[in-house]
């Protein structure tokens, strides 16, 4: 290697670190969403979004949307058990199906909370893209209290659904707030 090139390449280093410049992965860009959110949790975050096909090429802009998918994914897997539930000749009890019921309306309408959420951050609009993602919290815990109401226990296979939904959109939220 030329000395000219060496120095060249010994001070675009020197000045990549000087700058902070970290290339975004899902490990940092979870480390630092942990970091910046207390409602982050750091395992849960580098366990989902690592599995997304798109992760290990993505940026931080790229992350939060795919949060954001996961989300959607997760709705869809949701509505997809209640139906099975629904179906099931041995929900007989009134209360469940109607939990049930509205639980599937709520899981469908944030599975669209998810996919806006994912267009307004693709389209930079960060603020709407998180409160998208607070939309879809927001269902979750409705679900939620549709069990409680109907008496059923927390434990139900629908509200675990529930408790990842509300993760994932925090994990959203906050690495969109690493973009902004």
């Amino acid at each position: 290697m030329k000395p000219s090139t060496a120095c060249s390449l010994a001070v675009a280093t020197a000045l990549t670190l000087m700058s902070g410049v970290v290339e975004a992965t899902v490990v940092t860009t979870c480390k630092a969403a942990a970091g910046s959110d207390g409602r982050v949790n750091y395992d849960f975050c580098v366990a989902e979004l690592g599995k997304h096909h798109d992760s290990p090429s993505a940026d931080t802009w790229g992350l939060a949307k795919v949060a954001a998918l996961t989300g959607v994914v997760n709705a869809d897997n949701a509505v997809y058990d209640i139906e099975a539930l629904l179906a099931k000749h041995g929900t007989d009890d009134g209360r469940a199906r109607a939990a049930l019921g509205q639980c599937q309306e709520l899981y469908d309408g944030m599975g669209f909370a998810f996919a806006e959420a994912h267009d307004d951050i693709n389209s930079r609009d960060y603020a709407e893209g998180k409160e998208k993602a607070g939309e879809a919290a927001a269902l979750a815990h409705r679900c939620d209290d549709a069990f409680a109401k109907a008496g059923i226990p927390v434990t139900s296979p629908v509200t675990q659904y529930s408790d990842y939904s509300v993760q994932i959109a925090a994990v959203c939220s906050a690495i969109t707030n690493l973009i902004e």
